[in-house]
Formats: C-alpha cells, structure tokens, sequence
C-alpha cells in the first residue's frame, strides 16, 4: 500500500535525487528566501497603504513565525527512532510538532480571516489599501513554506553543521 503513496509519483526521481544531495546546501538557502520574501510582502503592503493598519492585523504574521520557531525547535531524529525505552522523548517530539503544526494552520486561517473581515468585505477600502489583507496571506504561506522547507533540508543526525564551511 505504501508504493501506491510514494514520491516518485508525484515528483521525478531526478528532483528526489538533487533534494537529497544538496538540501544540506540549498534547503537553508531556500528557506531564507520564503522568510524574507514573506515578511517583505506584509512590509511593502503595509508600507503602501494609506490606511492606518491596527496592530491586531500583524498577528497572524507573529503566529507563523513562532510556528516557524517550534517546528524546527525538534531534530529530525527524534522523529524517526522509536526505542520503547526512551522515557517518552518519542512521544513528546511527536507531540510538539503536532502542536506546532496546529499553530501554523491556525494563522493561516487567522490571516485568511482578516483578509475577508477587514478587507475584502469593505466598501470603503480602495483596491490598493485592500492588498495589505492580501499580502497578509501571502506572508504567512511563505513564512510557513520556510519553516518547512528548513525542516526538511536538515538531516536527521546530531550533525548541525550544513555544509556551508
């Protein structure tokens, strides 16, 4: 059953090849640029807007950062060993990153939230002041994207160095 489940259906084998070989290198990379280019996109939005924005529209922002944070607080390791005598490290690894993981889909549906209530079912706003709702989205899938593809970039060993020196 797993076969049917695989990644070589979806994603060539040459782009599983290329991942495995050089995410230690590129992954970090990759995710700097989502991060950078997430909150770049809330920066300009709110930059260009002539409308005041309230602090509480910055919230979902801050919510996917620490998301960010607490998925990459567990090593990759954690994750894939289970030793039945490990004092439960198993089981709270698994634990935390499901908490994080239900952190990051709650700002996602905080900023799609604000994105409709603020701006998109107000009148008075005009289509440039209504892209700050919209670049709130665009911050957080991108913040999100990072955090994930650093992730998945780290190798799961104890081994914290990634190549670069």
């Amino acid at each position: 059953m797993s076969n049917y489940l695989s990644a070589e259906y979806f994603i060539t084998p040459a782009i599983i090849r290329f991942w495995e070989d050089k995410s230690k290198v590129y992954g970090p990379i990759i995710s700097g640029a989502l991060f950078g280019a997430g909150w770049w996109f809330w920066i300009d939005a709110v930059a260009c807007s002539t409308v005041s924005v309230p602090f509480d529209r910055y919230i979902p922002g801050l919510i996917a950062t620490l998301a960010l944070i607490m998925i990459n607080c567990i090593r990759r390791d954690d994750l894939a060993d289970y030793d039945p005598f490990d004092e439960a490290s198993y089981c709270r690894s698994r634990t935390w990153l499901f908490i994080s993981y239900i952190v990051s889909f709650s700002s996602i549906i905080a900023a799609i939230w604000v994105m409709i209530l603020h701006y998109v079912s107000n009148p008075a706003l005009s289509s440039g002041d209504k892209w700050t709702g919209a670049a709130g989205v665009f911050q957080v899938t991108f913040i999100l994207g990072s955090g994930l593809t650093f992730f998945a970039s780290r190798t799961p060993s104890s081994d914290s160095s990634y190549g670069l020196i």
